[in-house]
């Protein structure tokens, strides 16, 4: 999936839907979305599942959208939230690793894992052993809605195309999980703050 596109290609920002209809035809093409998005998938991997986990993540992501890109809505111009709803399906498959590595974080303050989407220092990691268990005790369904508006900054219309949900159940799933998390945080300064982007109404 490597290669320049091809002549008279228009390449610039918004017409991902249009690189992926050329691409059945030019599959080397494929590649510019990967140049795109693979940073952005790979380090959201990274802080759900440690960076050894978001290789292989990011790896399986692209070749899966690759494989089924004559399925995509090329009326979409932006394949963003396409792509974290594949990254979000293949993480799905490993909840009982990203719950474990949550859990470790929340009982010891450190896990090689759930350490990868903190701070360093140590201090750090103990700090968000409240915020570790508060995302542990969420469904998978609510973690994907909660993380995805919160790591990967996408809108409530992305994740509902993300995940193939109607808004508004982007909107509950949000919703419940902000009010657990925030029950389990509390008004701590040291977590409201961390949690800023979770805790936007």
């Amino acid at each position: 999936m490597s290669g320049p596109p091809g002549p008279g290609t228009d390449t610039g920002p918004g017409d991902d839907g249009l690189i992926i209809a050329r691409s059945l035809e030019q599959p080397e093409l494929f590649a510019l979305l990967y140049d795109r998005y693979a940073p952005d998938i790979h380090r959201y991997a990274a802080r759900r599942l440690g960076e050894q986990a978001a290789d292989d993540i990011t790896a399986d992501t692209f070749l899966t959208a690759f494989r089924v890109r004559a399925r995509y809505d090329t009326t979409r111009a932006a394949a963003r939230p396409w792509l974290y709803g594949i990254a979000a399906h293949l993480i799905g498959k490993q909840r009982r690793k990203e719950v474990r590595g949550l859990r470790a974080l929340a009982r010891t303050g450190h896990d090689p894992v759930a350490a990868g989407w903190v701070d360093d220092t140590a201090d750090r990691v103990a700090d968000r052993a409240p915020l570790a268990d508060a995302l542990a005790a969420l469904s998978a369904a609510d973690r994907h809605v909660l993380l995805l508006v919160a790591w990967a900054d996408l809108t409530y219309q992305d994740v509902a195309e993300a995940l193939g949900i109607p808004v508004g159940t982007v909107r509950s799933r949000l919703n419940r999980a902000r009010r657990k998390v925030r029950a389990a945080l509390g008004a701590d300064p040291a977590f409201v703050s961390d949690m800023a982007e979770v805790a936007r109404p």
